[in-house]
């Protein structure tokens, strides 16, 4: 048994077996322990643990009782985690299973996002790694967040399985033999109408779900907080106008996604299936569609090679896939309102780039600070026609 200090925590490192045979002497050693250590929570850490009786499971509980504070059993075995959930003391402590292993050395990735790489395990599995080490919060959220999707109609992928890779963590899915949408639209394996079909009724199911306020974040409020950080790009005026077009929208209850681009969607047993819910909010759909503009419109702007280094086409196709994705979501009455339409989706877009762009190492290069400029320069020119940003899309 080894002990150590990490702020307010006591992390007690347990190994081999635990039974009647040694339980008096832990229990011993335990209790000098505790009395030689004040803390405010106590962390058993089982990763080399490989049994624990009746005996060695009332230390533990004569533990939390004399010290009453919180306390954590981590990185238990599958086998010994059964004895805990069977016994109940999961009710009791807060046990957590140890992650199995997971090398993605020579897999495909299918999709980057701003949280972490997808990538493909086999023909029936996908995985997702997050960046960061303490990510454990982030991938249980986005589980939680998917199943509530689900629950609700929109066709979700859910999480069956967290792994550890390297330093970093993952979600498994099962997904099996799915392509995405964008790897659809590259081998060109479903006709091009019936691609941009399926994944506008995808859209629409997102857009006609809606959900108490609070479920999810509001996007509205995270525009606002964009704009925030991105303050120092613009005038007065422009801050002020974009603040008020925000402030002025309702704080609506649709779902949206966040990150909806044809990387995300995965094509199963011939129906879309969503994926990479972290970014899963609620307002207006105009957010969603600002997402996909970044993709499409925004990034390839001032980048020749950017179509194909990052969607594996020209700058020209990226360009007719964004209107025909909105050609066939949207019912134009004639070009005037297409318009309209149109430069409200770009001036939500451009706040969302000039965050990316500040927020990543993107700003510190030529090319990005030509993007700085040139989101700016649509800023100015769209705050002079766009009254409000909410789009109609009922």
């Amino acid at each position: 048994m080894k002990a150590s200090k990490n702020g307010d925590e006591l992390i007690i490192e347990l190994a081999g077996r635990i039974d009647s045979g040694n339980a008096p002497a832990l229990e011993k050693e335990l209790l000098e322990l505790l009395e030689a250590h004040s803390t405010e929570e106590i962390v058993f850490d089982a990763e080399r643990l490989t049994y624990i009786s009746s005996a060695g499971l009332r230390v533990l509980m004569k533990v939390r009782k004399l010290k009453d504070a919180p306390t954590a059993i981590i990185n238990v075995a599958r086998d010994v985690y059964d004895i805990f959930e069977t016994t109940g003391f999961t009710e009791l402590f807060n046990v957590k299973k140890a992650y199995r292993s997971l090398s993605v050395e020579g897999l495909e990735v299918i999709g980057r996002g701003f949280f972490g790489t997808v990538y493909r395990i086999d023909a029936e599995s996908i995985v997702k790694v997050y960046k960061g080490k303490d990510s454990i919060p982030m991938i249980e959220n986005e589980k939680k967040m998917a199943q509530t999707a689900f629950l609700n109609g929109i066709p979700t992928a859910i999480s069956y399985d967290i792994v550890r890779v390297g330093e970093d963590y993952g979600s498994v899915f099962e997904l099996l033999n799915a392509k995405t949408f964008h790897e659809l639209l590259l081998t060109k394996e479903l006709p091009f109408p019936e691609l941009i079909s399926k994944y506008a009724k995808l859209l629409k199911i997102v857009h006609t779900t809606r959900l108490e306020h609070g479920v999810f974040p509001s996007y509205r409020e995270r525009f606002l907080d964009y704009l925030d950080v991105t303050a120092k790009y613009l005038t007065k005026e422009q801050f002020d106008g974009l603040n008020k077009l925000l402030r002025d929208m309702k704080d609506e209850q649709t779902v949206v996604h966040g990150d909806i681009q044809m990387k995300n969607v995965m094509m199963v047993d011939n129906e879309p299936m969503l994926i990479d819910m972290d970014t899963l909010g609620q307002g207006n759909p105009v957010f969603d569609f600002a997402g996909l503009y970044v993709t499409y419109q925004s990034f390839p702007e001032d980048d020749p090679n950017n179509g194909m280094s990052f969607l594996q086409m020209p700058n020209e196709e990226a360009d007719r896939l964004w209107h025909c994705i909105i050609e066939e979501y949207f019912d134009f009455g004639d070009d005037a309102e297409r318009q309209r339409t149109v430069n409200k989706i770009a001036l939500a877009a451009a706040i969302r780039f000039l965050f990316l762009m500040e927020t990543t190492d993107l700003k510190e290069s030529d090319l990005g600070r030509k993007r700085i400029a040139h989101a700016v320069e649509h800023i100015e020119e769209l705050l002079k026609t766009v009254t409000s940003l909410a789009l109609d899309v009922s």
